[in-house]
């Protein structure tokens, strides 16, 4: 029987993440009016004729209805990309500010509006998808709110921005963005240049030029800035958590091994092997040894569904990709297809368990790895255990022939 406390906590909790869904429903939500109204009173300031104020707010409305969609779509599938999904305020407070940016640039000239640094603000924040539909619909909003607007206009910013989001999209602590910055602001320069600048009627000169550098400077700047604020609070504080909790000392870990001493070592079994694989195969090395170490993690107080024992990672707040993942696996869905991370974790688990259960009825027994290895593999491909996964047969293979090569390890398990 759970304690009057133990009770009042998972209330606590479940009202707090009941509270935070509301508040951000109701962002989301708002997003539709405010941006369609926007739309209208600014149509209105900049005193255009009826037929454009209708055309406006009409294409503000529909709009913002249609961002609302792609973010709900996004919370509901786990789409956001980092940690996103868990602090989505962040995008919305992001699209405030440039919706509002977006309605002051009509006042001044076109060359210098920072839409580069609008895609990417509005990309890395939520997903590619949604920023590149919003930095265009932003866009779109300040070339209608011109009185002579041109397609030119839209159609150099929104291509620098499709650019920009491309070649800076799933950013980690690795990712050089020296290359990537270049040639999005130099594309930048050569699209301001070839739309605007070469169809002014003016004699060409260099002092046409200052302009777009004026623009590429600030784009840089602004840019700079926020990829180094992204860089240290979004991925490095990503990195950091995975750090904290994939060490075998993690309170949560050593409840577990306080609690059931077999389910911790085998979690640990699992978890050096899984992690080598992921690594040889390119995936998510990180979020699959989380996955080992916490798949199991119920066992504390004897949770067995996603739904009670969920509270354990966004307590501990684990990264968005890791609950993403251990959500998967738990909840083990047969009619959907599942990743491969989740395919390294069942086999291993598989194996481990095989092993384990052999050593259990005899120490001394020798097991032929290889032949138990192929064995495995060849039943869970026969009962189509394995066609859920989005996993190759090559990567299958590959995953064999690393688990043959751990054979002393195993040893390790008597």
């Amino acid at each position: 029987m759970e304690s009057t406390i133990e009770i009042n906590n998972k209330v606590s909790l479940e009202s707090k993440l009941n509270n935070n869904d509301k508040l951000i429903n109701v962002l989301f939500g708002s997003i539709f009016f405010v941006t369609g109204l926007m739309m209208l009173g600014f149509s209105f300031l900049y005193n255009l004729s009826i037929e454009e104020i209708i055309r406006n707010t009409f294409t503000g409305f529909l709009c913002g209805g249609i961002l609302i969609y792609m973010l709900n779509d996004a919370s509901v599938r786990g789409l956001f990309s980092y940690d996103n999904g868990h602090k989505r305020n962040r995008f919305v407070i992001s699209y405030y500010i440039a919706l509002i940016l977006s309605m002051a640039l009509p006042l001044i000239t076109v060359e210098v509006w920072p839409y580069l640094f609008v895609f990417l603000l509005l990309g890395l924040f939520s997903t590619n998808e949604i920023g590149l539909f919003s930095g265009t619909m932003l866009v779109m909003f300040s070339v209608l709110l011109e009185k002579e607007g041109s397609y030119s206009e839209f159609f150099m910013y929104f291509i620098a921005g499709t650019v920009v989001l491309v070649l800076l999209r799933d950013l980690n602590e690795t990712t050089k963005i020296g290359v990537p910055i270049f040639i999005s602001i130099s594309l930048l320069f050569t699209l301001v240049v070839a739309y605007d600048i070469l169809f002014q009627n003016r004699s060409f000169s260099i002092t046409l030029l200052i302009v777009p550098l004026v623009n590429i400077l600030i784009n840089l700047i602004l840019m700079l800035i926020l990829l180094n604020i992204f860089g240290v609070y979004v991925i490095r504080k990503s990195n950091d958590r995975y750090m904290d909790i994939n060490d075998t000392e993690y309170p949560l870990l050593v409840q577990l091994k306080e609690k059931d001493k077999d389910a911790y070592f085998k979690a640990i079994h699992i978890a050096y092997l899984a992690e080598r694989i992921a690594l040889d195969l390119n995936l998510n090395a990180r979020a699959v040894k989380t996955m080992s170490y916490y798949y199991k993690i119920g066992v504390i107080d004897g949770s067995k569904s996603w739904d009670e024992v969920k509270h354990f990672y966004i307590d501990n707040s684990f990264p968005d990709e890791a609950i993403t993942y251990l959500k998967e696996y738990i909840q083990n869905d047969k009619s959907s297809q599942l990743s491969k991370e989740a395919a390294i974790i069942f086999m291993c688990e598989t194996l481990i368990t095989s092993i384990n259960y052999l050593f259990k009825k005899d120490k001394q027994t020798k097991i032929n790895y290889d032949e138990l290895i192929e064995k495995i593999f060849e039943l869970k491909i026969d009962n189509k255990e394995l066609y859920n996964y989005n996993i190759s047969l090559y990567e299958l293979e590959r995953m064999k022939t690393l688990m043959k090569k751990e054979k002393l390890y195993y040893d390790f398990l008597r």
